[in-house]
């Protein structure tokens, strides 16, 4: 398979190195002012850049009739438009807030435990994410998908992360050196705290699974998830 690396920051070296290992080959690396040359040669693309560069890649993907995985995030203000194109060019697209194994089973854990939790009112929930100093956006994409997660299930309605209204899910968004990602979510009552976490120890779990992603969307085409990759739906 030949892939099209969309950001050649530390997760595309990963990437990098883990697609070589399954025994595909790499036709473009493209940086921050790299141009789109090798695009056309590649069977997928793997977006992981910055929320600055997301949309005009993923376009670029479509007008070239490439599949792409996105692990991007901080840019979805403009999913919507980025579902209408795949649909008008009938591509082939993934957005991923979090493509490791793990994580997207922590996601179905984090929607079972909700929907336990839903009737239960003298719970508060409340959510921490740590990630690395370099990450741009906060909360995390991961995060916000875990709220939304608990907002489908129960009665809070949104996230903030600033002080919470009883409707409100806190968000509390830390940035330290060399944290991969740590996700954990509290419910708290004055009697006791169930907490579940997922704590990443490398990098090497998000860039297996976007490679995994990107093997399975071969010879598809619409707009998928992970659930759909790991068979969860």
């Amino acid at each position: 398979m030949k892939i099209a690396l969309l950001g050649y920051g530390k997760m595309g070296k990963v990437i990098e190195k883990i697609a070589l290992e399954r025994g595909h080959e790499i036709t473009l690396r493209k940086g921050r002012n790299d141009s789109y040359a090798g695009l056309e040669k590649a069977d997928v693309a793997i977006d992981f850049s910055i929320p600055t560069s997301a949309v005009a890649n993923i376009s670029a993907c479509f007008e070239n009739n490439v599949p792409v995985i996105s692990g991007t995030t901080g840019w979805l203000e403009e999913y919507d438009e980025i579902v209408a194109l795949c649909q008008a060019k009938n591509g082939s697209f993934i957005y991923g807030s979090n493509f490791s194994l793990g994580v997207n089973i922590f996601f179905e854990l984090n929607e079972y435990l909700a929907k336990m939790m839903a009737n239960l009112k003298q719970y508060q929930v409340s959510m921490e994410e740590i990630h690395h100093t370099q990450k741009l956006d906060a909360p995390s994409g991961t995060a916000i998908s875990l709220a939304n997660g608990i907002i489908q299930n129960t009665d809070y309605t949104n996230w903030t992360l600033d002080e919470a209204k009883t409707s409100e899910i806190h968000i509390e968004a830390k940035r330290i050196e060399n944290i991969p990602g740590t996700h954990s979510i509290f419910y708290d009552s004055n009697v006791d705290q169930i907490e579940i976490k997922h704590t990443a120890h490398t990098r090497e779990g998000f860039a297996l699974g976007a490679v995994v992603a990107a093997e399975w969307i071969i010879g598809k085409k619409g707009i998928f998830t992970m659930k759909d990759v790991l068979g969860l739906n």
